[in-house]
C-alpha cells in the first residue's frame, strides 16, 4: 500500500516532469531546483490541490564551504587521544585580520532551504535552492507567495549575506546596523570582528578590536569504562 510520502513524491513528479531531483529522505521529500524556477514552483506548490504546500514553516541559509572537512581528529593508537588538545589548523582559530583558503568544490556554496508543510495531505517537504553565485549569492524572494518569508530572509541575509532579489525590505534583522561581515559563513572568525563595552568616561557603548584568543577544544575521548560496560558497576569512589 501507497504511503502518504509515496504519493506526495508521485503528485510532485507529475506537476514538475522537468526537475529531476525529487526524492524522499525519512519521512519528507525533498526537491532540488534552480533559481530560475523558484517561484513558479513555489507558485504551483501552494495553488495545485493535488499538493496543496500552503504553508512554510522554515526558511534556512546553508554554507558548505567546508562541508565534509573535520576540524578536529582523535589517534586511537595512544594515550594522548584522551586528553584535550588545541587545534590550529581550524577555522575556529581565525581571526579578523586573517583569512582561510576555501577548497574548490563541484557544488555551489550557498543554499536556501524552504520547509513546506502541506495539512491536507499530512506532509512535508524540503525545497532546496542553490544560489548560482559564490561570490555574490542571489536568489529569488518568494515573499509574494509565503508572506512569512519576510523575516526568515532578512536573516538569512544577515547571518550567510544571500541575497533575496525581490525583497520589499531587506535590512539586518539580529546583528548591529553597522555590523562587518555575515557570522554564519564558514569563513567568519569565531571571536568576530569586534567587541563592545559601556564606556563610563564617554557615557556610551564603544567598540574595539576583540580581545580574545581563538582557540578550539577538543573534547576529551573516553573509551574504556566501567560504568559503560554491561554488568559491571562504578567503582566506590565513582559513586560518592
Amino acid at each position: 500500500m501507497a504511503t502518504r510520502l509515496d504519493s506526495i513524491l508521485e503528485a510532485l513528479k507529475t506537476a514538475f516532469p522537468d526537475v529531476s531531483n525529487i526524492r524522499g529522505e525519512l519521512d519528507l521529500a525533498v526537491m532540488d531546483v534552480e533559481p530560475a524556477q523558484l517561484l513558479e514552483v513555489a507558485l504551483r506548490l501552494r495553488d495545485d490541490p493535488s499538493l496543496s504546500f500552503k504553508q512554510m514553516s522554515d526558511l534556512c541559509g546553508v554554507d558548505f564551504a567546508t562541508y565534509g572537512q573535520d576540524e578536529w581528529s582523535t589517534d586511537t593508537e595512544n594515550m594522548a587521544s584522551f586528553s584535550r588538545a588545541v587545534s590550529a589548523a581550524s577555522t575556529g582559530s581565525l581571526t579578523f585580520d586573517n583569512s582561510m583558503d576555501l577548497p574548490d568544490t563541484d557544488r555551489p556554496r550557498f543554499f536556501v532551504i524552504y520547509h513546506l508543510l502541506s495539512l491536507d495531505h499530512n506532509v512535508r517537504l524540503r525545497l532546496r535552492c542553490a544560489a548560482t553565485d559564490d561570490e555574490m549569492p542571489v536568489v529569488p524572494s518568494i515573499c509574494p507567495i509565503y508572506a512569512c518569508a519576510n523575516w526568515y530572509e532578512r536573516e538569512a541575509f544577515d547571518l550567510f549575506g544571500i541575497l533575496f532579489d525581490g525583497h520589499p525590505d531587506l535590512r539586518r534583522i539580529l546583528s548591529d546596523y553597522g555590523f562587518n561581515g555575515h557570522p554564519f559563513r564558514k569563513d567568519f572568525p569565531l571571536i568576530g570582528n569586534v567587541e563592545m563595552r559601556y564606556d563610563s568616561v564617554k557615557e556610551r557603548v564603544v567598540y574595539e578590536p576583540v580581545t580574545i584568543e581563538p582557540r578550539v577544544l577538543v573534547p576529551r575521548v573516553i573509551r574504556q569504562d566501567a560504568r559503560y560496560v554491561a554488568g559491571e558497576s562504578a567503582p566506590e569512589t565513582d559513586k560518592k
